[in-house]
């Protein structure tokens, strides 16, 4: 009985392993799976280390400071700092402080991307406006925050407005290039695509330009937090006034002054918490959200 299979025609250059190789990869594209990861699943997977990771810098802090390696004076130990967030605590002062500090950093963010926004938008589609602002925010970019401090104070006084300065100068030329970039990274054929189709002007900016730009744009976003926050602990830092209210910059100077180093421990490490906590409930979340949208995270 003659075999009814049939076997495929290799050609000489060897189309058919090209073609099966083809398939096997559609096939393989079909087969990601992007549904969410359970909530147990994801707090294992990423808030685990991170606690590992701080318990480790915990113990060795307390490590050092059994073995006397440095004196008190250098190195506080663990207790004199809980003793301080105790006492701010029940005072009723810690989180007042945290607001003011936080308040300050999210208006002035969301004052920085809404000025961020147009303009990296129109460096990066203005080829004049590129050439004469591009340089210029490029500069502004990798010139510390801590520069603006005197000047804005000179300008404003010791108010919010001098602060809202600062946060500014220091976020807003971060946008602006994160989305430069991210618009840069754009294939034309896909620009090119939605001229075809009519999506021009502003309707191409945001149905063509912002959508393809998004993952450039939110790495932008994250840095222009990061500048954000930096730019407001250097001026609460420098400049202090009771008109300005206490936040953490300003706690931090405060420890500085009364040689209280436990304060000025608790002041870095509730810094640090406002930062990384920000990015893991804001930033994290949306960029999980973008890179699930484009088929490119399995898990998350």
């Amino acid at each position: 009985m003659a075999s009814t299979e049939t076997t495929p025609k290799v050609a000489p250059n060897g189309k058919t392993d090209d073609l099966a190789g083809l398939e096997a990869g559609l096939d393989a594209l079909d087969a990601v799976q992007t549904h969410r990861t359970p909530v147990r699943e994801v707090l294992v997977k990423k808030a685990l280390p991170p606690l590992l990771a701080v318990g480790l810098v915990l113990l060795v802090w307390q490590i050092l400071v059994a073995a006397k390696v440095t004196g008190e004076t250098k190195l506080p130990p663990l207790s004199a700092v809980w003793d301080s967030l105790s006492d701010m605590w029940l005072k009723g002062t810690l989180l007042e402080v945290v607001w003011t500090s936080v308040s300050r950093g999210l208006l002035g963010f969301l004052l920085a991307l809404a000025i961020g926004t147009p303009l990296g938008l129109l460096v990066a589609r203005v080829k004049f406006v590129r050439a004469a602002i591009g340089p210029i925010l490029q500069g502004l970019q990798s010139l510390p925050s801590v520069a603006w401090v005197p000047p804005a104070v000179l300008w404003f006084g010791l108010n919010d407005a001098m602060m809202y300065t600062v946060i500014l100068l220091g976020a807003v030329p971060s946008i602006a290039n994160g989305l430069v970039s991210g618009i840069d990274q754009i294939p034309p054929l896909h620009l090119r695509a939605g001229r075809t189709l009519g999506a021009t002007g502003l309707r191409g900016a945001r149905h063509i330009v912002m959508p393809a730009a998004l993952p450039g744009y939110l790495a932008g976003l994250k840095q222009g937090w990061a500048f954000s926050w930096r730019s407001l602990m250097a001026a609460e830092i420098i400049a202090s006034s009771p008109d300005l209210g206490l936040g953490l910059g300003q706690l931090l100077e405060n420890g500085r002054n009364n040689i209280d180093l436990p304060g000025v421990f608790l002041a870095i490490i509730l810094i640090l918490v406002v930062g990384i906590a920000i990015d893991l409930l804001i930033f994290s979340p949306v960029e999980r959200y973008v890179l699930r949208s484009r088929g490119l995270l399995v898990k998350s």
